[in-house]
């Protein structure tokens, strides 16, 4: 064996391998939340998490695919790693994919981070911000009357949020009636009126309307000042949704169903919004920098959908850290009373902003015998329901640090 070979042999047999991934599906009593573990030869292990909001049974089936095709890889390599399962599934887009993968790469670059030292944010490339601006979802539980809105809005403002969204919808789709548009837009203006106008709000509308009701909706919600629009339009409709926003009064966001780079680009270029809202847990670490980068390039806001579990609130901080562009980050004001248990996750809320972890890799370890705790049971989309407004148990309770 010549010496060149002998090194390179010898080199291989030094790198870390992947030698075992784990998964769990834990009930978060709206959804289930997916999270991934990938052990290494090496006693390093990583965790991520790859949690899609329903159909969480087909992202861990996928998991299960490609477990084979990551045996024996380095986690260091991430780049190669991600993109060979990416090229080699044939069906290359689409969101139980991208979720597995996402989960994935997230224990990875944890991996990397352990080993190294850092926290993720310091291997992307650096901090540019210790703490995020965030505003407030889930803020609203139980209400429904435009009163209960505008009472829990003075209790979130009390407790230092000075940002909060919602759907005032109930159970509309496609269209809407003068007295259920007149109806909803009352209970926005309760709430203007109940925090000032110092307070910002972004209305949501779940991907919902058709562009004559999204155009009706908009013209009654210029008074009130809003931050954006929230998914106005059926997420299919990309062309309209761009024509939608160059009609209306109030900015849009959209984007929390884009999955890939392939759709990014379409939504900027077409100028669907003047927010987008990718979800890490849906796209990745890699990906959502990459669309960070594009939206910084098209004037675009850049502001993550973020409301599933602890890994993956924690994975979009440490883009929050190193990302210029980064305005808001969606929080969830409250979770499942076990949330506290699944992980030993920490997180600090100051005055309406969420601080940048600092404890290497991505600076959370995940209790895995209370995960056993707590099954995943089947749930079923609340959009279109009118119960969207119990998207947590009676006894939810803040999650964070103050």
């Amino acid at each position: 064996m010549d010496h060149n070979h002998a090194e390179r042999a010898g080199s291989e047999k030094d790198i870390m391998r992947i030698t075992a991934i784990k998964k769990w599906l834990v009930d978060a009593y709206r959804t289930n939340l997916a999270f991934v573990k990938v052990e290494t030869d090496e006693g390093l292990h990583g965790y991520g998490e790859a949690s899609i909001g329903l159909h969480e049974n087909a992202v861990m089936g996928m998991v299960d695919d490609l477990t084979p095709s990551l045996l024996g890889r380095s986690p260091l390599d991430i780049e190669a790693l991600c993109h060979d399962l990416y090229r080699d599934s044939y069906w290359r887009i689409g969101p139980v994919l991208t979720s597995a993968l996402a989960g994935v790469e997230m224990a990875c670059w944890d991996i990397k981070g352990k080993m190294l030292g850092q926290p993720v944010w310091q291997l992307l490339g650096g901090q540019c911000r210790d703490r995020v601006r965030c505003y407030a979802n889930a803020w609203f539980v139980p209400a429904k009357t435009p009163e209960e809105f505008a009472d829990k809005a003075r209790e979130a403002v009390a407790r230092g949020w000075k940002a909060l969204k919602w759907d005032p919808f109930g159970s509309l789709y496609r269209d809407i009636t003068r007295n259920e548009l007149l109806g909803s837009i009352r209970c926005v203006a309760a709430v203007r009126e109940a925090v000032g106008d110092s307070v910002d709000l972004m209305i949501e509308g779940h991907g919902r309307f058709n562009v004559e009701s999204a155009l009706r909706i908009a013209e009654a919600l210029r008074p009130f000042g809003i931050l954006w629009f929230e998914e106005p339009l059926f997420p299919e409709l990309l062309e309209e949704l761009a024509g939608l926003r160059r009609r209306i009064p109030v900015p849009i966001a959209a984007g929390e169903r884009i999955y890939h780079r392939y759709q990014a680009r379409d939504y900027l270029a077409r100028g669907c919004g003047d927010f987008i809202q990718p979800d890490i847990s849906r796209v990745g670490i890699r990906e959502l920098r990459l669309i960070a980068g594009w939206a910084d390039a098209a004037g675009v806001g850049f502001c993550p959908h973020n409301p599933m579990g602890p890994i993956t609130n924690i994975a979009t901080l440490h883009i929050a850290a190193c990302t210029p562009n980064f305005f808001l980050l969606e929080t969830m004001a409250n979770d499942v009373p076990w949330r506290k248990e699944i992980s030993d996750e920490e997180i600090r809320v100051e005055d309406g902003q969420m601080l940048i972890p600092t404890r290497p890799g991505l600076g959370i370890e995940l209790n895995e015998t209370e995960l056993e705790k707590h099954p995943p049971k089947p749930h079923r989309l609340r959009h279109y329901r009118g119960d969207l407004t119990a998207i947590r148990p009676p006894d939810a309770r803040e999650w964070f640090i103050r």
